[in-house]
C-alpha cells in the first residue's frame, strides 16, 4: 500500500501489513454484546459499474484482494446472493493462518461461514461450497421454496426459513446473530446489497473504487433499493494504491456523532 490516512488526515504506521489493515477494519465493540454488524464490501468503477464482463472480479486488483481476505478473516459470516455465488464461482471461505490465533481468541472458527440467500434453491450442491467447507454452508430461503429442493440442500448444508414468499431479511440476519455470528460480512450481488440497504441493515460499506471507466449497462453496487430517503454515510478511512481507493464508510448517524456540517 502507498498510502493510508485517517478521517484526520494522520497516516496510520505500516500499511501494508495485515495487522495494520486488520486494525482499520476491525469490527466495533458492539458485536461482542450481541449486537450483529452488517458491514459490505463491493467493488466499483469510475462510472459506477459493479462488474466487468459479467464479473467483478475484471475491476478487481491484488490490494483489493488482499483487503477483500483481510474482511473474511474478521468476520463470522459471508451473506451472499445465489446469482452472486453462480456467476462468480463461490467456493468456501479458507482459514488464514496469520489470523488464526486472533479468531480463536474471539471465539471464531477457523473461517467465516458461507451464507447463501436462495427462494428458488437453484445451487449445485456437488460444488465444493457443498462438500469442503470449512464450516457448514447455511441457505436462507423462504416457506414457499420448492420442499424437494429444500430436502436435498437439508443435506448438505444447515437451511433457515425466514419469510413466507421472499427472504425475510432482518429475520435472516437475526437468525445469524443467533448462532453467535454477530461479525457480519456481505458480499452482494447489487440486488441483494439493494434489499439490506432498503430494508435498513446495513452498518458499513468497504468500498473498492478501480480507476477504470467501463461503460456498458453493468448494474451500480446497489441495485433496486427502495428507500424512503437517501441513507447518509461517513467515511472513516481511505486507502490508495496505484490509482485504486479503497474506502470505508459507516452509516450516519451513528452513537457519538455530531451534526454534519455544510459547505
Amino acid at each position: 500500500m502507498q498510502q493510508l490516512i485517517s478521517p484526520l488526515g494522520t497516516p496510520y504506521a505500516d500499511p501494508q501489513s495485515l495487522e495494520a489493515l486488520a486494525a482499520v477494519y476491525a469490527y466495533p465493540d458492539q458485536v461482542n454484546h450481541g449486537r450483529a454488524w452488517l458491514r459490505a464490501n463491493m467493488v466499483a468503477g469510475l462510472d459506477g459499474a459493479a462488474r466487468l464482463e459479467g464479473l467483478s472480479e475484471g475491476l478487481s486488483g491484488d490490494a483489493d484482494k488482499r483487503i477483500f481476505g483481510v474482511l473474511r478473516a474478521l468476520a463470522d459470516v459471508v451473506l451472499v446472493g445465489a446469482e452472486t455465488v453462480r456467476a462468480e464461482g463461490y467456493r468456501p471461505a479458507r482459514a488464514r493462518a496469520e489470523f488464526a490465533a486472533a479468531r480463536a481468541a474471539a471465539g471464531q472458527a477457523p473461517a467465516p461461514a458461507i451464507a447463501i440467500v436462495s427462494r428458488a434453491l437453484r445451487l449445485d450442491l456437488t460444488a465444493p461450497l457443498f462438500t469442503e467447507p470449512l464450516v457448514r454452508t447455511v441457505v436462507v430461503t423462504t416457506e414457499d421454496s420448492p420442499a424437494e429442493a429444500r430436502r436435498a440442500v437439508a443435506e448438505v448444508a444447515d437451511v433457515v426459513v425466514a419469510g413466507e414468499r421472499s427472504v425475510d431479511l432482518p429475520a435472516a440476519v437475526a437468525a445469524l446473530a443467533d448462532r453467535g455470528w454477530t461479525r457480519q460480512l456481505t458480499e452482494g450481488g447489487p440486488r441483494l446489497l439493494g434489499q439490506l440497504t432498503g430494508a435498513g441493515l446495513l452498518d458499513e460499506l468497504c468500498l473498492s473504487l478501480a480507476p477504470l471507466l467501463t461503460g456498458g449497462d453493468a448494474p451500480r453496487i446497489v441495485q433496486g433499493a427502495e428507500m424512503a430517503d437517501a441513507q447518509r454515510m461517513r467515511l472513516v478511512s481511505l486507502i490508495e494504491q496505484k490509482g485504486f481507493l479503497f474506502t470505508r464508510y459507516l452509516r450516519y448517524p451513528c452513537p457519538g456523532d455530531s451534526a454534519p456540517t455544510s459547505r
